[in-house]
């Protein structure tokens, strides 16, 4: 075999119609999930192959991508005619597994009511955690597998690849929940059948269980408390709000930095700020 079968000549063919990153400079992955996938590879990937990959993406090299349980395939277009075999395998987690993460999510109304809607809650990594089932792999977890000649780890074919997967997130967060073996219309459907979750204690109110009552029906009491003395010291029964539950509560504002959201900089802050206060 010859030397120039081994290495693949530095300019790749150019092909038409392939997955193009919209990205045309810096970071890769706009929203929280796509971006927390590319900080745990840019941590642990060689940078330069990395860089490599991102050129590559931006070409549009990589020609397709499927996303199934547990594996993710797609061709990349190099220097050779025939199109390089991507695969990046992840753990895919059993029908009892999904049951436990079905029945978490839904016992959060907050969390249920942002997935019914579209959303993708930052609070969800920490749901999975306490399932000891991690939502984004790590670097011992991913399987990663070229058809290409090179070494290195990961090759710029699989770093291209990587990349499209990123901004493929981005246009649909529920695929990095398909990935780990549940799809979107699925996950829905058992949240919607599970329900609220566990209903509270019978007499305990919940943390915002307040009957509100037209104001035309309240002009000779509107100064009464609405809620009474023996249920506000009920209150005091309650676990204690997450600190962080402003910011659960309200809508995000329409800020980044450095295309990260300005909630997910905020909320370890609310957390120091609360652990200090119990200090």
């Amino acid at each position: 075999m010859s030397r120039n079968d081994w290495f693949e000549p530095s300019r790749p063919i150019r092909v038409e119609g392939g997955i193009r990153a919209r990205s045309r400079r810096g970071s890769i992955g706009e929203r929280w999930w796509s971006r927390r996938f590319i900080d745990i590879l840019e941590r642990v990937c060689d940078g330069g192959r990395l860089s490599r990959g991102r050129s590559y993406a931006r070409s549009g090299q990589v020609l397709d991508l499927e996303i199934a349980p547990g594996l993710v395939t797609a061709r990349v277009q190099g220097s050779r005619r025939t199109p390089y075999k991507v695969g990046i395998e992840i753990a895919a987690y059993d029908a009892d597994q999904w049951r436990a993460l079905a029945g978490a999510l839904a016992a959060q109304a907050l969390y249920r009511a942002k997935l019914l809607a579209g959303e993708m809650p930052t609070e969800i990594e920490d749901v999975f955690h306490r399932c000891d089932l991690p939502l984004f792999p790590d670097e011992r977890e991913l399987g990663m597998d070229c058809s290409c000649p090179d070494w290195g780890f990961p090759c710029k074919h699989l770093s291209a690849v990587l990349y499209v997967l990123a901004e493929a997130f981005d246009d649909e967060p529920f695929l990095v929940l398909a990935w780990r073996g549940m799809g979107k219309d699925a996950l829905l459907g058992a949240l919607r059948e599970t329900g609220g979750g566990e209903e509270p204690a019978p007499g305990r109110p919940g943390l915002f269980d307040v009957t509100d009552t037209p104001f035309t029906e309240r002009l000779a009491d509107f100064y009464e408390p609405g809620v009474s003395p023996a249920r506000l010291r009920d209150r005091t029964t309650l676990p204690a709000a997450p600190p962080d539950l402003l910011l659960r509560t309200l809508d995000p504002p329409p800020l980044t930095a450095r295309k990260i959201p300005i909630l997910d900089l905020l909320r370890p802050a609310y957390q120091v700020l609360a652990e200090s206060d119990d200090a």
